[in-house]
């Protein structure tokens, strides 16, 4: 009896859908299902979102409800990253049996997703896609799939699937590659490789139908049984393998939706997208650049083509301050500047742009405008820390022939070098105003706290005071002092078992408990390029809210090329979690089920305070596709050895979002849930959300877990992302805005 009833539902749909093909005025577009992957209501098709789409979805039904970040990673593969929560988790088991993970009224569990796009859809063929559902972990949800999605009119579309794991759990028509081996889940974070494909597989299928541009039906035969929530813990009544859906395109950032689950269920969803090639807050709002000067012939005009002026100490100043007061307002400040016959060489520092490119390009036009005829070469260094960076040598010719051209940025790079800046510069005329220079802000703050078995989300939100003193070239005095004005931090999450490590990150609960207000960081810190293509920097102080001491690095950098190196050692003691000045440990940071705290070291013990060497060599390359990739080995917070891999990928606005993976020698059992670290990271211009000129980012971490193995000390100002920008690769990456 199903197969007809679902056959007969889909030619229903379909007829429809032919009838409405003419109502309809945009293309069918991929739309997400409830697990936040593109897809049907529960099961996934083969459709993949346009490259580089960022998605948040929250859904509900019963008693499930799931958050799930995903990531179009390149034009095919895409991933993503979940949690899950199961209310009456429990109902069925306890009491007596409150031991595991029956303990819990609602169970909270994280998954990984990966998916990749094997063939688009063609005239005749359909696209096909592979994926893994929870691929690491618990395995709660863990299943694989084979799927095919055609058109069969264009706002009509079908799939159907294969599905294994509990997406092969209702109705499975055989094992085709074999039996699936138990589960091992152990501390979890496991790669069950040995599962994928195998074991019963279940077929799926479904229909969407794109009514108009805001409304979408979808209908769906679901391979899913439901075996633990439904049949063994009886938190839902499993009744009908059917689901049905409709949903609302409220706009391209908000897609709602409402569904009739498994013939007993309401659920409900929304979905947030983000297009981190496109700012969320439109254009940067900037003012008007100088309009390149053309200067006169030297026929029509010999006097503006002398150089009587040049070892005129009070005539070049004077350039050098009328420079500086046409910049200010592009938030570029000329540090110095320096005449060698018909070459003028600038020192600047870009304090508002997010683009290092566009900072150069406005000096280029004020210099225009304000040196001597006689001056051609212009010479243009970014100074970052107080660090020579790079320096653009750029024609004067150049700028004034190509202003109007339609390829102008194209071809003034061709016409431009990038080269390495020497480490020591020869002093010009520097502006007095440069040094020193004191900047604060007052702005909101929030500090997030998510996936304790507790509660899935928690928050302080307050108030933040931040200064930098740049005191002279290269060396800086910053600080923040934080307030909250909400919290609910201070409820406890269950501890894990130390098992002979430090608390080093999973202490972090004392630190929001007790920390209000807050001295987040209070250091010195000084930069100093060794060679032209060397740099290095110290750190001394307060160094991140968790750790202060003395933390050093150095940094390689050829020039014109793809990889850089980089060695850092710290020596680092444990502040005192009220965040002020102290570094004595609190016993009860020590406390854990079946423990007494102790000042002594081992599995339970305490130590009055704690200290640490820390170090890594890093390695990183950047590959053509806007791939950033970067290794870190040596010694971790918590004084286990091993290795970071990160990647991320970089958008031309600034935008990145990336993934890493740490493994040390911290077993999985020492470790706790989740076997080893890992987690995503996104960072977001602030200009690309304000729509305003800002150099700041504002960074997010999502970690499974917040454990003591593999974790880095926190300090600001790492010298890759700090000099990266204004090398040849940054610029040339943001070199379209030279001349906005």
């Amino acid at each position: 009896m199903l197969r007809p009833k679902i056959s007969t539902a889909v030619l229903a749909l379909v007829s429809a859908g032919a009838l409405g093909t003419a109502l309809a005025q945009a293309e069918s577009r991929p739309t997400l299902n409830l697990y936040g992957a593109t897809g049907l209501i529960d099961m996934p098709s083969a459709e993949s979102q346009p490259d580089g789409i960022l998605s948040v979805s929250t859904s509900h039904f019963g008693p499930i409800s799931r958050t799930t970040l995903s990531f179009q990673i390149t034009p095919r593969l895409s991933g993503s990253f979940r949690f899950l929560g199961i209310r009456d988790w429990n109902k069925q088991f306890c009491p007596p049996n409150c031991a595991g993970a029956n303990q819990f009224d609602v169970y909270y569990d994280r998954s990984f997703d990966l998916r990749y796009q094997i063939t688009d859809e063609g005239r005749f063929l359909p696209a096909i896609a592979v994926g893994l559902q929870d691929f690491v972990g618990t395995g709660v949800i863990a299943g694989e799939y084979v799927v095919a999605t055609k058109h069969v009119v264009p706002n009509v579309k079908v799939s159907a699937g294969l599905g294994w794991g509990r997406l092969g759990s209702y109705k499975p028509i055989g094992s085709p590659l074999g039996e699936r081996p138990p589960l091992v889940i152990g501390r979890g974070g496991n790669f069950n490789t040995g599962q994928w494909f195998r074991g019963p597989a279940a077929p799926f299928a479904g229909v969407e139908w794109q009514v108009n541009d805001q409304w979408t039906a979808k209908a769906e035969y679901s391979s899913d049984a439901y075996e633990e929530e439904a049949a063994r813990r009886g938190t839902f009544d499993r009744r009908s393998p059917f689901n049905f859906g409709i949903e609302y395109q409220r706009s391209d950032a908000l897609r709602l939706g409402a569904y009739y689950m498994h013939g007993s269920e309401v659920g409900i969803a929304a979905h947030f997208i983000l297009n981190p090639k496109r700012r969320p807050g439109g254009g940067i709002v900037t003012s008007a650049p100088d309009a390149v000067k053309t200067r006169p012939s030297r026929g029509a005009d010999p006097e503006a083509w002398s150089t009587s002026w040049l070892g005129d100490s009070e005539s070049e100043n004077e350039l050098r301050g009328r420079l500086s007061r046409r910049l200010a307002n592009d938030g570029v400040q000329v540090e110095s500047i320096r005449f060698d016959g018909t070459t003028a060489q600038v020192r600047i520092r870009n304090l508002t742009s997010d683009a290092e490119a566009q900072a150069v390009g406005r000096t280029a036009r004020a210099m225009t405008r304000v040196m001597p005829a006689a001056v051609e070469q212009f010479v243009i260094v970014p100074m970052v820390g107080g660090m020579p960076v790079s320096q653009v040598v750029l024609r004067r010719s150049d700028l004034e022939a190509l202003e109007f051209d339609i390829e102008a940025s194209e071809k003034i790079l061709a016409r431009s070098q990038i080269l390495s800046a020497p480490a020591m510069l020869n002093d010009g005329y520097r502006d007095p105003e440069a040094y020193p220079k004191l900047s604060w802000s007052l702005a909101p703050t929030a500090r997030v706290r998510v996936f304790d078995q507790n509660a899935p989300f928690k928050v302080g939100a307050g108030l933040e005071l931040s200064g930098r003193y740049e005191v002279t070239p290269g060396l800086v005095l910053s600080g923040a002092v934080a307030k909250y004005l909400f919290s609910n931090l201070d409820d406890r999450p269950p501890l894990p078992d130390r098992n002979g490590l430090h608390p080093v990150r999973s202490a972090s609960y004392f630190y929001d408990r007790d920390g209000d207000p807050a001295l987040e960081s209070f250091a010195l810190t000084y930069y100093q390029k060794l060679s032209p293509e060397l740099y290095g920097r110290v750190s001394l102080g307060y160094l991140e809210r968790m750790y202060g001491g003395i933390s050093t690095e150095m940094l390689w950098m050829p020039t014109n090329r793809r990889w850089a190196i980089g060695a850092e050692v710290n020596y680092t003691a444990q502040r005192s979690p009220d965040q002020r000045f102290g570094f004595s440990l609190p016993l009860d940071m020590f406390q854990t089920d079946g423990c007494t705290p102790s000042f002594t070291t081992g599995a339970c013990g305490a130590r009055s305070s704690y200290r640490v060497v820390t170090g890594h060599v890093s390695g990183y390359y950047k590959f053509d596709n806007d791939f950033h990739v970067q290794v870190d080995v040596g010694r971790y917070l918590a004084g286990d050895v091993g290795a970071t891999l990160s990647l991320k990928r970089e958008f031309d606005n600034g935008w990145r979002v990336g993934a890493f993976v740490t493994k040390t020698n911290v077993s999985a059992e020492q470790f706790g849930s989740g076997s080893f670290d890992k987690g995503i990271t996104l960072e977001v211009p602030i200009a690309s959300l304000l729509g305003r000129p800002s150099t700041k980012t504002q960074e997010a971490t999502v970690r499974p877990f917040g454990r003591d193995g593999g974790q880095r000390l926190d300090v600001d100002g790492r010298l890759y992302d700090t000099v990266r920008g204004y090398r040849a690769d940054g610029l040339t990456e943001q070199w379209g805005r030279f001349w906005k």
